[in-house]
């Protein structure tokens, strides 16, 4: 929704579209995107600013290295959380919840980078080392279903080091929740579905599992024509001083792309910088993260500031298709846009220049190019970090043309081209034809208009001669291009001598229309402009986009309005629909042949097999599906035809006046260039459409500033002969020179000769659901219809949002120029404003429309099938959103040649009404045909009402007014005491139009009576559409029979029993399935049942009860009411909730005079209660409400910690229970199971509100978020929504009926008061209601097992399928628990968490219910497991020896139980063990406590020695074993572990040597047991550890045996630790070799010489005796030779 008028984008094609005779028109004058393509962005670009990024951490699993201590850190942008750390253990579980908060708009938002990264032994000393992150860009999970990814797995890669691969996995939740968006948690899925890994990878659907690294090269060349950044005081200072002039600007690039920055160089003063640099990203392709943000910045020594942004969307630039390619682009010029030229200090739209929002003037443009390189990481050479590189590289002009990607050449560039592209000169002609509706505060200035295209034409503030070129076109391109500039053809420079550019049309004085606005008086004279710039020849580009918007413009203006606003087709309707499609397809296809572009042409082949296809499988039932297809297949066209590398920037026209700037209008160069063949040509190029200058954003951008009626053509200078001949016909050119050699100078203007005369007639009859604009919540509208440069007013209806105004304003002498044909085809367009008339001040805006007339010519006849015209609704927008309807007709009719009159304009009949004074009506042709209507309203009651101007509410009476009649309720004497309303049904007679489409809103207003006569308004609603009221009369040809023979088949099969749940067997599972203990079930079990099977048990529902019930407003209405000023979409501040002051209960029933007599005839029929008949009494009532809470799940973390201490309160009007004393400390996701009772007196007390509050120590509890409950309709709803229906009905134990009237008791009830025949009860337990009969058991046991007759079954089997009864049957709300959301109204519309709870109401005046159910939470049961770990065997061994070199290792085996690492337990050492063989005998003994419905094991323990008291947390039961091998000096070493689920691990072998490593490697195909049900598992299992290469290799395995007892077993058979009493275990049977050698040192060395050292102390002996000798010989033989030679 981002191109040139913010509000007339879209809409007034689909006014148009509706008329058929219109479709056939030539040609389309408006550059409107059509419908279909708006709603899409609309949803996109209105995600409020305020979302939530919500993220659960579960678990991780295979996480790299050795005996980890992890923590996860959650980052999104510049926020961390982090979980807790879990000790020694590669599989962590947390399951911990992170808010993230961000009042930002959408486009900012979705390019946050959300970052999950593991840390191992992460404190407070130290950050801990990186396992391995994973990043994703908060867009991509807004895109998924539901914007979330739910129980998914994110693989870690190590971003230090890309070779090593996956480095494990965290399962988490990620959902993105914009204001008003709810979180949808999916179906939990099968645990054992969940824990495969690879198939639930986090990944956007159609990305491979199996990322791979790749390089992302972004080449940065050069920039051109940047602004200004400096102020020209300080470049002059500078100047005096040094005597330099410099350019002001110190650009450099800087991108932006997943979470990563990388800049090239400052390039100091210079408006024309060259960089040849290359920025490299290392990172996963495909990315996940979409945009790459690109920037040029100016360095500056304060701060840095962006001069302009592009974004670089992947998807746009690759195409994953099998004849797909890498994201590549260019070499190519980008555009950027943002704020005007003009350098301030303080820019306000800097905004603009960082790429939000719509740039409203040409920066900069941008030479880059991008490839992608995908990396193979085995490679040796490759630099394994992902740091971001930057690097010089040659000139682009050296390069030649672009290299190939990846040895293949670049998809986008044809080999002829250069690598940029050739310099073209380009034409482009613009006419101003008229300039209307000029705001009156610049009205009183001379005004022209400019027109630039990049810097060209724009005179102010875009040329900035560089200082190092002498010579230089204007605007114009650097050396290597300007070259190509000077070498154009010499005979064209003379032809056209010295011809500079018009880029403005003359200062002009505005003439005053009405009192709001202004026009040019340009009469028969049209300003034109003409400008000549250089462009690289990329017009291809732009064609392809042209024809694939074409297509797609043919798919909305011929197929989607055949679709209307109905949504009932008859098949032969869609048939013709998708008829129409597949031509419409096969004709198309031909205009695909002209696309060049590689990721096209699998799109072509596919179009018509795709319209076929949908064409084929068309069914009823299938339509919306359809639609569907066809909406992605036009997104699709949409999203392709958005060219990503531009070539020539977009044309703007601003309004000058005072030579300031003041509103402006961008048109997309593509949608004005021109082509020899049609289907490439601009949609508006040589066309006059209708132009909207605007000043900028938010409300300051819907007042229009100007209207133009604009002619454009843009092309090459030497196509340019025919650039006028699309303006309407019947002008002269009027040039600058006159001369023999100036045929082809462009005119400076056009003067018109030919005119039209017409007369317009605006039938405007009323208006609905407009804009609240005062105070009181109403408005005072008035409509001013512009056309052409005329204006006329209707008159102002007060108080009122559906105003019916049923005026006709006549428009004469309207002059319009060009052919009288052309003006038929083509009318000029109307634009209508909506207006608010306030007292004092200007009229405040609220909203615009636009409509094209039907035009008549003087030689026509005025008559059918085009004349009268038919009433259509017309949109109002304000700003980009939707504010109300028109219902309106315009005719054109022109007036002949002489002045007066021809007879065949049709008479203005006026019986001008004698109150209005001279107010033309709609005439009789067009109004619409009125009926005689009634319309009975039901007053029941007022609720919640706020105060008025400070005083409460006293006495309220209800007015209901449609079409001008009405009727008033009766007065509330005491709204306190009783806000009910004493005389029920009223009615009053209306003439309304026959086709409902055209029936007037219904308006609801409530007064306050004070003293003296005086009335106050409360609040007011309008009911727009009374289709819902209509009363259509029984039915009598309707056959409800047809389901009968189902139901009596569907009703004899008998409810299953709880325990015969059926279980879906895993492949080779034990089938020692247990039958639970009847005594075992509780309510919890029926509860947890409901949710794995969604059996009908009891019916949990994931959302409102009153979803599925149409808010039990099947009688009984509910009108919110409204005072104040609306809130505007980008006005965060209002809210409807705000607005909303109180509630008006009641119904309408609607139906036309007279009424057939058989209604009245009816037995029982009271005249008084009109159409509602059979409605309960509105006194007050006393009943007992009973308020179950089962749970909160997913509650906003309220405490610093990350957690909340939530407990529940509850109010009903002056009743509040704050059950403070039991909060649950540090719980996000607390079971409450607790139950309330309150007496309460309806209507006084029905508003329930059930809060969760978070329980501070200091200071007041804090709210998480309520939910509000109106108990008052559920009460009184036909559905009985009291007391829920069981499926089953027992006298006892914990599935006991509920309700104290017996299902026989509400049948006899239900059909006495809906005056059903029946019950009959008959033999064979059947049962007759209404001609009806249903089938079911008659038998009932009680607590002893005797068994009774019953009815009771029967009548319930009635009961569930009350809905099959004709007439007078719905669907009985069953028994249940319903999941609300929690919302806070600080945050509004954010969902704070969600609560499981559901209401019982009784009647006091009946018999009182039983006791409540007990639903308190389920105690864990306290188990003990005994492990005795008796030997291990091929246990990796370690140490080497000191002596002898050998392996060995001292083993020891360590066990706990997940959660508990402080309770670690280590067996004895086994020394120096040489085979790895250990022997034990050593028993752990676990005691914990179990909750067997969760299968979790739970423990209560204080996070921190600051806690004020123990948190509960639920685990699941996991058994850790670990090997280790002792060490007496250092640290121990890990040798390996092995994890067993007690729920489903694998069953030991029977002999270490049948123990593999499969056991673990192969998990999910072994038959699995439970320790739970086995109660006692003998054999060996496999440690595992991962070697360098983090392969899993088999460390060593265990014999082990796992015994579980319950609490009470145990202690009847106490056993002891290790091998102590009671119950000891032997002493293993070690070889000696492990005894200690400090205890026998003699022994010790006994051994070690006799047995193993003998041979090696023997030769250590002789060689020290040699050594001996030799050291003698040569000690003595110095002084024997002295001896010797001295002879001595």
């Amino acid at each position: 929704a981002q191109r040139l008028s913010a509000e007339s984008e879209a809409k007034i094609e689909t006014q148009l579209q509706k008329k058929a005779d219109r479709s056939q028109r030539d040609r389309v004058t408006l550059n409107y995107p059509t419908l279909l393509q708006y709603i899409s962005v609309y949803f996109l670009t209105h995600i409020k600013d305020n979302s939530d990024n919500i993220v659960t951490v579960i678990e991780a699993r295979q996480l790299m290295g050795l005996n980890m201590d992890p923590v996860v850190c959650v980052e999104v942008g510049e926020e961390k959380k982090y979980t807790s750390m879990k000790e020694s253990t590669n599989c962590p579980y947390y399951n911990e919840y992170f808010v993230f908060d961000f009042h930002v708009p959408p486009d900012i938002m979705f390019d946050k980078i959300l970052k999950l990264s593991v840390i191992h032994s992460k404190n407070l000393l130290r950050s801990g080392t990186l396992v391995g992150t994973f990043k994703m860009d908060v867009g991509t999970v807004y895109s998924q279903p539901e914007h979330q990814f739910y129980h998914k797995w994110a693989m870690l890669s190590d971003p230090d080091d890309i070779t090593t691969g996956c480095k494990g996995y965290v399962k988490c939740d990620i959902a993105v929740v914009g204001k008003g968006d709810n979180i949808k948690t999916p179906h939990k899925a099968n645990e054992t579905d969940e824990d495969d890994i690879e198939g639930n990878l986090l990944l956007p659907e159609g990305v491979p599992s199996e990322r791979q690294w790749a390089r992302f090269y972004v080449k940065i060349y050069k920039a051109e024509g940047l602004p200004r950044m400096n102020t020209s005081i300080m470049a002059n200072v500078k100047k005096a001083f040094i005597g330099e002039n410099k350019d002001l600007v110190d650009p450099y690039v800087q991108v932006i792309f997943a979470g990563q920055k990388g800049k090239t160089t400052v390039q100091k003063s210079s408006y024309e910088p060259v960089w040849n640099e290359q920025i490299i990203f290392t990172e996963m392709f495909p990315p996940l993260c979409k945009r790459m943000k690109i920037q040029i910045r100016d360095s500056d020594k304060v701060n840095d500031v962006a001069i302009g942004t592009h974004f670089v969307d992947l998807r746009k630039i690759s195409n994953d298709g099998d004849k797909g390619f890498l994201p590549t682009f260019g070499p190519a010029w980008v555009n950027m846009y943002g704020s005007t030229r003009n350098y301030t200090l303080m820019d306000e739209h800097q905004d603009l220049n960082e790429g939000l929002g719509e740039g409203v003037s040409f920066r900069a443009r941008l030479l880059i190019s991008m490839a992608v390189e995908i990396l193979d990481t085995s490679s040796a050479e490759i630099m394994s970090s992902t740091e971001v590189q930057v690097e010089a590289m040659p000139n682009i002009s050296e390069v030649g043309s672009f290299p190939a990607v990846n040895g293949r050449g670049n998809p986008f560039l044809d080999p002829g081209e250069t690598a940029i592209g050739k310099m073209e000169e380009f034409f482009l002609f613009g006419s101003f034809l008229e300039a209307t509706m000029i705001d009156r505060k610049i009205g009183d200035k001379q005004i022209s208009f400019e027109v630039t295209i990049g810097n060209y034409g724009n005179q102010t503030d875009g040329v900035n001669k560089p200082s190092s070129m002498t010579k230089k076109k204007e605007g114009g391109e650097s050396d290597d291009e300007s070259e190509l500039i000077q070498n154009s053809s010499e005979d064209e420079g003379e032809e056209e001598g010295d011809l500079v550019s018009v880029s403005s049309t003359p200062l002009m004085k505005p003439v005053i229309t009405d009192r709001n606005y202004f026009h040019l008086p340009y009469f028969s004279k049209k300003p034109c402009i003409y400008i000549k710039s250089w462009w690289q020849d990329h017009r291809r580009r732009l064609y392809n986009s042209n024809i694939m918007d074409k297509i797609a413009d043919k798919l909305v203006t011929e197929i989607v309005p055949q679709w209307g606003d109905e949504t009932d087709f008859s098949l032969t309707q869609i048939h013709s629909i998708y008829t129409c499609l597949m031509v419409h397809m096969r004709r198309l296809s031909n205009m695909f042949h002209c696309l060049y572009l590689s990721h096209c042409s699998s799109l072509k082949e596919n179009m018509s097999q795709q319209a076929k296809a949908i064409r084929s499988q068309v069914k009823k039932n299938t339509v919306k599906d359809k639609l569907k297809q066809v909406q992605n297949f036009l997104q699709k066209l949409r999203f392709l035809a958005d060219e990503p590398q531009h070539s020539i920037p977009d044309v703007f026209i601003w309004m000058m006046s005072n030579n300031k700037r003041i509103a402006y209008a961008r048109i997309p160069a593509k949608d004005i260039l021109y082509s020899i063949v049609d289907e490439e040509t601009g949609k508006d190029c040589g066309k006059v459409k209708a132009v909207f200058l605007r000043k900028g954003f938010g409300p300051a951008g819907w007042t229009v500033q100007a209207k133009l009626e604009m002619y454009f053509w843009l092309g090459l200078n030497k196509q340019r002969k025919d650039f006028l001949s699309g303006l309407p016909s019947g002008f002269e050119e009027n040039k600058a020179l006159k001369g023999p050699g100036l045929q082809s100078v462009p005119p400076i203007s056009l003067v018109y000769s030919m005119k039209q005369v017409f007369q317009l007639r605006a039938h405007m009859y009323q208006a609905r659901s407009l804009f609240a604009a005062d105070s009181s919540g109403l408005s005072d509208p008035f409509a001013r219809v512009f056309f052409s440069t005329h204006s006329q007013v209707t008159e102002v209806l007060n108080e009122t949002l559906c105003p019916t105004w049923d005026q006709m304003l006549v428009f004469d002498n309207v002059e319009l120029y060009g052919e009288a044909s052309e003006l038929r085809d083509d009318p000029p367009i109307i634009v209508i404003e909506i207006y608010d008339q306030d007292t004092v001040g200007k009229a405040e805006f609220i909203g615009r429309a636009f409509a094209k007339p039907l035009t008549k010519m003087s030689n026509e006849h005025y008559g059918p099938p085009r004349f009268p015209p038919q009433l259509e609704y017309y949109q109002i927008y304000r700003g980009n959103c939707a504010a109300g309807d028109l219902l309106a007709a315009f005719e054109l009719l022109q007036v002949g040649p002489s002045l007066q009159h021809i007879p065949d304009l049709p008479p203005i009949d006026g019986p001008t009404d004698v109150d209005r004074g001279p107010i033309l009506p709609v005439p009789l042709g067009i109004r619409p045909v009125l009926s005689r209507y009634r319309i009975e309203v039901l007053f029941w009651g007022l609720r919640d009402l706020k105060r008025v101007n400070l005083a409460q509410v006293d006495r309220p009476r209800v007015d209901i007014e449609c079409a001008g009649k009405g009727v008033q309720s009766a007065l509330i004497q005491n709204y306190k005491k009783n806000p009910n309303f004493s005389t029920l049904v009223k009615w009053f007679e209306v003439d309304l139009p026959e086709n409902e489409l055209l029936h007037p809103p219904l308006n609801i207003r409530v007064v306050d009576c004070r003293a003296f006569g005086r009335y106050t308004l409360v609040g007011s609603h309008a009911v727009t559409s009374l289709r819902k009221f209509i009363y259509g009369g029984p039915d009598k040809n309707t056959s409800l029979w047809s389901s009968a023979g189902t139901s009596a088949r569907r009703t004899s099969s008998s409810p299953r029993k709880l325990g015969e749940k059926k279980k879906k067997k895993k492949k080779g599972e034990d089938s020692e399935q247990e039958e639970p203990d009847e005594r075992m079930l509780d309510w919890w079990s029926k509860y947890f049942a409901s949710i794995e099977t969604l059996m009908e048990v009891s019916s949990v529902y994931n959302k409102e009860l009153e979803n599925d019930f149409d808010g039990f407003e099947d009688w009984l209405h509910t009108f919110s009411l409204y005072r104040g000023k609306a809130g505007d979409d980008d006005d965060q501040s209002i809210t409807d909730e705000d607005r909303t002051v109180g509630r008006f209960k009641g119904s309408m029933c609607m139906y036309k005079l007279p009424l057939s007599s058989d209604v009245s005839r009816e037995a029982g029929f009271d005249p008084n209660m009109g159409m509602f008949q059979g409605i309960p009494h509105n006194d007050p009532i006393n009943v007992l409400v009973r308020v179950y809470v089962v749970r909160a799940t997913d509650l906003h973390p309220a405490d610093i910690n990350g957690k909340a201490d939530p407990y529940i309160s509850i109010k009903l009007g002056k009743t509040e229970i704050k059950d403070k004393e039991n909060y649950i400390s540090k719980q996000l996701n607390p079971v409450f199971g607790k139950s309330f009772d309150i007496e309460a007196t309806f209507p006084m007390e029905s508003m329930l509100t059930v809060s969760i509050y978070d329980w501070d120590l200091v200071g007041t509890d804090d709210l998480i978020g309520e939910t509000k409950i109106d108990l008052e309709n559920r009460y009184y709803s036909k559905h009985r929504a009291t007391c829920g229906i069981a499926s089953t009905y027992s006298v006892y134990g914990y599935n006991a009926w509920r309700d104290p009237m017996k299902p026989t008791q509400i049948l006899t009830k239900l059909c006495k008061d809906s005056k059903v025949d029946g019950p009959h009860y008959g033999p064979g337990g059947r049962v007759k209601v209404a001609n009806r009969v249903f089938i079911g058991p008659t038998q009932i046991e009680d607590e002893n097992g005797l068994k009774k007759q019953t009815d009771e079954h029967l009548a319930l089997m009635v009961l569930k399928h009350w809905e099959e009864i004709p007439r007078v049957g719905c669907k009985l709300v069953p028994e249940h628990v319903e999941t609300r959301p929690l919302l806070n109204p600080d945050k509004p519309g954010i969902e704070q968490g969600r609560i499981e709870m559901w209401v019982d109401m009784f009647p006091m005046d009946m018999p009182p219910p039983g006791p409540p159910t007990d639903i308190s939470p389920r105690k864990p049961k306290r188990y003990e497991l005994r492990v005795i770990i008796w030997n291990t065997d091929e246990v990796i061994l370690e140490d080497d020896d000191y002596f002898t070199g050998e392996k060995s290792s001292d083993i020891f085996v360590r066990g706990w139980l997940k959660g508990q690492q402080e309770d670690k337990q280590d067996t004895d050492v086994h020394y120096h063990s040489l085979t790895g063989e250990g022997n034990f005998n050593w028993r752990f003994v676990f005691p914990f406590d179990y909750l067997m419905a969760e299968e979790k094991i739970v423990i209560s323990k204080k996070e921190s020695m600051f806690s004020w008291d123990e948190t509960e947390y639920k685990i699941p039961a996991r058994l850790t074993l670990q090997v280790w091998d002792a060490d007496h000096f250092s640290a121990d070493d890990f040798l390996g572990a092995i994890e067993l689920d007690l729920n489903r691990f694998p069953r030991g072998a029977k002999t270490a040597k049948q123990c593999s490593i499969d056991m673990v490697l192969n998990e999910q195909e072994l038959p699995t047991i439970s320790i739970f049900k086995q109660k006692r598992v003998k054999g060996w299992w496999p440690f595992v550890a991962r070697d360098e290469n983090e392969e899993m290799v088999l460390t060593g395995k265990v014999e082990a045996e796992l015994h579980l007892m319950t609490a009470e077993e145990a202690e009847k058979n106490p056993v002891g630790l290790g091998r102590n009493e009671p119950d000891p275990l032997e002493k293993p049977n070690r070889p000696d070799t492990t005894f200690l050698w400090f205890l026998s040192p003699l022994k010790a060395i006994r051994y070690l010489i006799c047995n193993r050292y003998k041979w090696l102390i023997i030769k250590i002996v002789l060689a020290l005796l040699l050594l001996a000798m030799v050291a003698l010989f040569l000690y003595s033989m110095p002084g024997y030779l002295v001896k010797k030679l001295l002879g001595a």
